[in-house]
């Protein structure tokens, strides 16, 4: 019987998946739409579409797994658990890169700084983008590769010498665990590096408008706030994010405790959903498109009454 905890998290849960397939399904389908108007895409816009895409696939996983083991767990196979855990950290992952890359291109685009190496990063934007994408899939596959391991460790559990699968078990944990900080750390640095150097470009634009009547109202600081105020709110999401990862792996591994598993879980679908409002909030695009739909939404309402 389901109790009245979990009804309460149930109903969260659903309501933050809601909101995120909202989220994310409109700006993906504004930034179709504009590309099929313009047939092209701006490489901030592709990577937001991509974003929302991922982060589509990984609150219906999300949504699976709460639902599967809430309701259904003795027909929740082995074999179905594999494949939902594989396509989560796959999910994860990616959405964890992008977010990063978006944080890394907002730096190179609205930053200034006369520093030869950051005038080379920033004429090469896309470049250093996509080569941090693509750098970082040898921490996908290390991380898919002690998973496979701990499964097979897992379906093979009473064969073998006990003290010899023991300490293959905890040299296993060990390695999933480093791997799991270090694919999530080190975006998470990236990102905080990225914010401090354009509170840094900030600070010093704004040394240099103190004699100017614009004053903090001119376009270039507008523009490094708006995005000082995404990256801020994807690593304040992105570290209770963080932390609930970390609570559902202690929790599974050591306590069992159930709320601890469910409340990780609930703060873990929040991230997706939250973040992608802020994003819609930080793009002039999609801000205008959201209250263009809230607008007629509003005049559809006062016609039915």
């Amino acid at each position: 019987m389901i109790s009245l905890l979990e009804n309460i998290f149930s109903v969260l849960v659903m309501t933050e998946f809601i909101l995120g397939i909202f989220a994310n399904g409109f700006i993906a389908l504004v930034n179709y739409s504009d590309w099929v108007k313009r047939q092209k895409l701006s490489y901030a816009d592709g990577i937001l579409t991509a974003l929302a895409a991922s982060r589509i696939g990984l609150l219906w996983l999300t949504v699976f797994n709460w639902f599967a083991n809430l309701f259904n767990p003795a027909l929740y196979s082995s074999e179905v658990r594999i494949i939902v855990s594989t396509a989560w950290l796959v999910s994860h992952h990616i959405c964890l890169w992008l977010a990063t890359s978006l944080s890394i291109l907002y730096f190179l685009k609205i930053a200034n700084f006369s520093c030869l190496l950051f005038l080379h990063l920033k004429w090469k934007a896309k470049r250093v983008v996509i080569i941090i994408l693509l750098g970082n899939l040898f921490l996908l596959i290390s991380q898919l590769s002690v998973f496979n391991v701990e499964i097979k460790m897992e379906m093979n559990e009473y064969e073998g010498n006990i003290t010899w699968k023991s300490n293959m078990r905890d040299i296993v944990y060990f390695s999933s665990m480093t791997i799991f900080m270090l694919a999530n750390i080190i975006p998470f640095a990236i990102s905080l590096t990225a914010l401090l150097l354009l509170i840094f470009s900030l600070w010093k634009h704004l040394k240099k408008m103190q004699l100017s009547v614009k004053g903090s109202q001119d376009p270039s600081t507008k523009v490094h706030v708006r995005a000082l105020q995404i990256v801020i709110s994807f690593l304040l999401l992105f570290v209770v994010y963080f932390l609930a990862q970390i609570m559902s792996t202690w929790s599974s591994k050591t306590l069992q405790k159930k709320f601890v598993l469910m409340l990780s879980e609930v703060l873990g679908i929040i991230y997706s959903s939250t973040h992608s409002f802020i994003l819609i909030w930080g793009n002039k695009k999609l801000r205008l498109a959201f209250l263009s739909l809230l607008w007629q939404l509003r005049c559809w309402l006062k016609e039915r009454k």
